[in-house]
């Protein structure tokens, strides 16, 4: 049992408008400035996959005012192939980055870890807005690269070697672009290990009296798991970062071998390797596509036992299997170079934990299937996110089976397949939990109720439009389709333009269900219904138990004391249909966890 909660660092209450609402120290605020560069990065990345879509969909079509974004990239409003692969490049860093590790952890994670453990703020609060100013000023160099005069860098989101460490004679975007590139990831690794580490103490030393571990909702469960995650994969991304930018400044070969030929030009590098890159890049990207999905399955696991009005089927086992999440994580970055000239000792080395991870996944999803089996669910925007996101989840991760196996992966690794499987398993369901989370806590962190209807119309509209962007991906890929093409003029690929101009028009169709939820979000914050009360889902976690929104402290004069654990719905024998963990209340649950 937790008796003592560590005194949080004491700060008080802003007096300033520059103090409140833009260098705050409150671990409120920063979530919502987290949110607020999410939702801006997200709508960049959509821009830039709608421009792709229309590119691939349509061939050479003249997209109006293009060329105000590049002369260079898009003479007469077309897109040459280097702009293209620019806009890929973009889309990828920002959405993974930018979006699916910032809302889903640093945004929902610094509102709320506190509130749920009892916590006055933070234990670091200048670490706290530092991280996310940090953060923010990465966002910059991405946005900064896009002006430069051949544009933003062309080696894709993992940026490979040797292509990223040439320079300009690379071609276009791959001098001063990538050292934008690398500057960019850099500081927000910086951010992001602040970030952790306030994460790690709240959870461990900043815990109420009678918040035992494993009293903990399975969110803070999750960001805390992330926080740990996330503390050793950023800090090898890190310094991969800074050889990077020491390759193109300080002529140094960390990642270029000798005699390397280009333009028939032998570069004045030796003694480097290629392949460095990405055994750094990859042991923190493959923990990368968890620090996105980990929190998603934390916040709908607490979405659906709110709505289901009963516990899940295991705490602990959910908890246990998100805790195997992360120790697997790092055990199998090398999938992602079967193609590589891997020894095929260590590809076995490599598979092998790849269909282990397997595991711990479909225990998570068959409890969540379990528990709702039987239940009453509550529909609302929240629930059937959280039920698209398990949708999702399962579509995606299915085919992770098959890119497992080292002879079939050889073959659909450069191909549509390896696109449809982590966009459905790591970018639509991680964005499915961010989703969930928004129409869930939004009456906590604005007060006002989200249009219901609207976000019924937003979910249905998003779930039938990615099924059709990201399920035909696989077909193509089987196919034979190259992802990276940006145009189809071989034989074999002719035929499957149809597929591509399908799939271009349901990127349209869902890009307008973004708008919807766009419009719903500003509109609900400023005239949007007001909550009827502080706990409008009849929840029993300790977000629930404070004002809405918080104050300043998050729970006034009074600091709470927890007697029961998250998930007491449905209790024989109790006055009401759910139970506080603040309730003083005797009960005698058998699930009850101490």
């Amino acid at each position: 049992m937790h008796d003592m909660s560590a005194p949080a660092a004491h700060h008080g209450a802003p007096t300033s408008f520059i103090r409140k609402h833009v260098f705050s120290l409150d671990h409120k605020v920063i979530g919502k400035q987290y949110y607020a560069l999410a939702l801006v990065a997200a709508l960049v990345g959509m821009f830039l996959s709608w421009l792709m879509r229309l590119h691939l969909g349509f061939g050479n079509l003249a997209i109006p005012g293009l060329h105000l974004l590049s002369k260079t990239g898009a003479p007469g409003d077309i897109m040459t192939p280097e702009y293209y692969l620019q806009l890929m490049t973009m889309h990828g860093t920002i959405m993974v980055f930018f979006v699916l590790t910032t809302a889903p952890f640093a945004a929902f994670g610094n509102f709320f870890l506190p509130i749920q453990t009892g916590a006055e703020d933070m234990p670091f609060p200048h670490f706290n807005m530092m991280s996310f100013w940090v953060t923010f000023a990465a966002f910059l160099p991405i946005v900064a690269s896009f002006f430069l005069s051949d544009g933003p860098t062309l080696g894709g989101w993992t940026q490979y070697a040797p292509l990223s460490a040439i320079g300009s004679a690379g071609g276009p975007g791959q001098g001063l672009g990538v050292v934008l590139w690398a500057m960019s990831i850099c500081l927000f690794c910086i951010g992001q290990l602040l970030g952790s580490l306030n994460f790690i103490t709240t959870t461990l030393d900043m815990r109420c009296k009678g918040m035992s571990l494993m009293r903990l909702p399975l969110t803070a469960w999750a960001w805390f798991l992330t926080s740990v995650m996330g503390l050793a994969a950023f800090a090898v991304l890190m310094p991969a970062t800074i050889l990077l930018i020491l390759d193109h400044v300080a002529g140094t070969s960390f990642f270029v071998a000798s005699n390397l030929v280009i333009n028939d030009q032998v570069l004045p590098h030796s003694g480097g390797s290629t392949l460095l890159w990405q055994h750094l890049f990859w042991f923190f990207g493959h923990p990368e596509v968890y620090i996105a999905i980990v929190p998603g399955m934390g916040i709908v696991s607490h979405i659906l036992t709110t709505n289901m009005r009963k516990p899940m089927l295991s705490h602990r086992v959910l908890i246990y299997s998100m805790g195997a999440l992360v120790v697997l994580s790092y055990m199998v970055y090398g999938h992602h170079m079967f193609v590589s000239g891997m020894n095929p000792v260590s590809s076995l080395a490599f598979s092998f934990p790849t269909l282990v991870i397997t595991i711990p996944s479909t225990i998570i999803v068959l409890i969540w299937l379990g528990s709702l089996y039987g239940s009453k669910l509550r529909i609302n925007s929240a629930s059937l996110f959280a039920l698209g996101f398990v949708s999702m989840f399962i579509s995606g991760g299915v085919s992770g089976f098959f890119l497992a196996q080292p002879s079939i992966d050889i073959m659909l690794h450069a191909t549509y397949f390896v696109v449809g499987h982590f966009h459905l398993v790591m970018g639509v369901a991680a964005m499915f939990g961010i989703f969930a989370g928004t129409y869930f806590w939004f009456p906590k962190m604005t007060g006002r109720m989200m249009n219901e209807t609207l976000g019924k119309v937003h979910f249905w509209m998003s779930f039938v439009g990615a099924y059709c962007i990201f399920m035909p991906f696989h077909y193509l890929g089987i196919a034979g389709n190259v992802r990276r093409y940006q145009a189809f003029t071989d034989d074999y690929l002719i035929p499957l333009i149809p597929v591509h101009k399908f799939i271009t028009i349901a990127a349209l169709f869902t890009g307008v269900a973004q708008l919807v939820f766009l419009y719903n979000l500003i509109h609900s914050r400023f005239k949007g219904e007001i909550a009827p009360n502080d706990n409008p889902w009849e929840g029993t976690s300790l977000e629930w138990s404070t004002a809405t929104p918080p104050p300043h402290n998050n729970f006034g004069d009074t600091m709470p004391v927890v007697y029961h654990d998250p998930y007491q719905y449905s209790v024989e024998g109790a006055s009401t249909d759910f139970v506080m963990q603040t309730s003083t209340e005797k009960i005698n649950s058998p699930n009850e966890e101490k």
